[in-house]
């Protein structure tokens, strides 16, 4: 008899290769057989109707904070996900010396958007070292497993202090240490090493992360490190500045470590480079005997708007400064207010300069870029959908519409901005690139953007998107979850997982594809300190499974917690364990 068993679902299995009935046997927290199940199950599951998939496996969260704290690991794990990768994008939280908790903390808040209070309330900081926040991970359960980088920016300012923090160039001894706690971090558990190298990436007091301007002997020294180590992901943030060149470097470190360097790839007025460019440099180097991996998004990675959000169209307006600071019953009813309304649409926004103003020009006047959000709202919408269009329509102007979509339902209404990969107005490049071996199904960023971005969701975008209701260019389900599940996980040497296979955990999605659905987004105020956070659901997720135990069903968590760290790689399971058919 097996622990459980999975009856007459349609399984896709994670390899790429066609769909099929049949049925998966689980004892303890891994699969045991596939194919046709003649032996009870101490619990069994219909899955008639079903799609069985593996769990999904995001390789672009930063839940370096909350996974100290939280147990259930939302959003994520409302998504099907039940591994994620943390760490990304050169900030975290270890090392840490006791006197720079706080900085750190403000590290996170300015790049990651999540609130230094929360921050600052729910985490225990009982580590410094690396090694000993990975001991810290270890002692709560959860709803995923959770693996981590090394990030730079703890790393520079726990060796180099302010020199560090500041950017300032290091010496061959500085570097020498930082390798060495780079190695310690590897050799302890962490699945790779992040930086960060764009001016978008900045501390709450408006300061460069560190690293950005690391020169190419930091990066390759550390690089070298993880070679020392044997394994390990090189995850980078970039502008990918021409004169930096980028791409030499990853390449060369790639070529002479043999790991993997990844790096956001994204249509972004950030970057000198377009798309296009990125993707030929990244091929380039591959042709050479690199191993360099760009990480793609799957929808315009996009700022919800609203006014209790980060931002919103009105934001650098003096009416509304002068009321940001008040509780938010006093905001709506000034909202509310027609004098209120009416001196504010009549003023100027007053943008504060910085190496981000064509941004926040969007924000407050492109209209024509920004998109109403009703029910079942797509995520590739077209012009019809555009602030300035409906205001067109509706003979007011595009700001007076845009005020009132967001103060509609008590001042819960959002507006959506796709900053990055929308600048055709559609997604149709992400269609090749979904098809692509040098890419990867990424930059979800769970945990954070707390008040700007739920991609989180992005799992379950795949599915609804871009194999269902689509158009044109869809993806078929096998390559899909194979992308989503089998690619994330081999990149970071996670062969245990991303596969329905006898020996592999049990990490599976029962899913309705016919009832599979976004939710619609919400701010909550759930975090540690009433910390804010926008959140989506989704329907359609029947169970979900983490190693053997269901942890979600119908989207409700069991309260079973099996998660655990991933300490460094996990091996394949023995060759001796094959498909079964009983």
């Amino acid at each position: 008899m097996h622990d459980l068993v999975i009856r007459g679902g349609t399984i896709v299995d994670g390899s790429g290769a066609p769909a099929f009935r049949g049925d998966i046997a689980i004892d303890g927290e891994r699969i045991t057989a596939v194919g046709t199940i003649s032996a009870s199950g101490r619990r069994e599951i219909d899955a008639s109707g079903l799609h069985v998939t593996p769990g999904f496996v995001d390789i672009h969260t930063h839940y370096d904070g909350q996974a100290t704290w939280d147990a259930e690991m939302a959003p994520s794990s409302w998504h099907g996900v039940t591994t994620v990768v943390m760490g990304n994008c050169g900030v975290g939280f270890a090392p840490a010396r006791p006197d720079r908790h706080q900085w750190l903390i403000g590290l996170m808040e300015g790049v990651e958007d999540i609130p230094g209070t929360a921050l600052a309330e729910g985490m225990r900081w009982n580590w410094e070292s690396f090694p000993e926040y990975l001991d810290a991970l270890a002692e709560l359960p959860r709803t995923v497993d959770v693996g981590t980088h090394v990030p730079h920016g703890a790393v520079r300012a726990y060796v180099m202090g302010e020199r560090g923090a500041n950017n300032e160039a290091p010496t061959a001894d500085d570097i020498a240490a930082m390798s060495a706690i780079v190695e310690d971090g590897l050799r302890a558990g962490a699945l790779g090493f992040s930086t960060s190298r764009t001016v978008l990436h900045k501390s709450i007091d408006g300061v460069l992360v560190p690293g950005t301007t690391a020169t190419r002997e930091e990066l390759i020294g550390i690089g070298r490190a993880m070679g020392r180590v044997g394994h390990g992901v090189f995850e980078m943030a970039s502008d990918l500045k021409r004169e930096r060149n980028e791409f030499s470097w990853m390449g060369d470190l790639s070529r002479e470590t043999g790991l993997p360097v990844t790096y956001a790839m994204l249509q972004s007025i950030a970057k000198e480079r377009s798309w296009q460019e990125q993707m030929a440099a990244t091929e380039a180097q591959n042709a050479q005997g690199a191993h360099i991996v760009a990480q793609i998004a799957l929808r315009g990675t996009g700022i919800l708007m609203a006014w209790q959000g980060t931002v919103h169209p009105f934001k650098f307006r003096e009416s509304w400064v002068a009321i940001e600071g008040l509780p938010w019953a006093k905001q709506l009813a000034h909202l509310n207010d027609p004098a209120f309304k009416a001196r504010l649409l009549a003023e100027p926004s007053i943008i504060p300069e910085s190496d981000i103003q064509a941004v926040l020009m969007v924000v407050a006047h492109g209209f024509g870029l920004q998109y109403a959000m009703p029910e079942g709202f797509d995520y590739e919408p077209g012009r019809d959908l555009a602030i300035e269009t409906l205001a067109r329509a509706a003979g007011v102007s595009p700001a007076e519409y845009a005020y009132d979509m967001l103060t509609a339902n008590d001042g819960t209404g959002f507006i959506y901005l796709p900053l990055l990969n929308y600048a055709d107005g559609n997604l149709d490049f992400v269609a090749g690139l979904l098809e692509h071996p040098d890419t990867v199904i990424s930059l979800s960023d769970g945990g954070a953007h707390c008040g700007t971005i739920c991609d989180a969701a992005s799992p379950t975008f795949l599915l609804q998107h871009w194999v269902r209701d689509r158009v044109r260019g869809r993806v078929s389900i096998e390559n899909a979850i194979r992308r989503q599940c089998r690619d994330t996980a081999l990149l970071y040497g996670l062969e245990d997982r991303g596969l329905l296979a006898p020996g592999h955990l049990a990490d599976i999605n029962l899913i309705d594809m016919g009832t599979l659905k976004l939710g619609k987004p919400w701010l909550a105020f759930d975090l540690p300190a009433g910390g804010k956070r926008l959140l989506q659901t989704a329907d359609g997720y029947v169970a979900t499974i983490k190693r053997g135990a269901v942890t979600f069903e119908h989207g409700v968590p069991t309260g079973a917690v099996p998660g655990q760290l991933i300490r460094g790689p996990q091996q394949a399971p023995e060759a001796a364990l094959t498909i079964a058919a009983e």
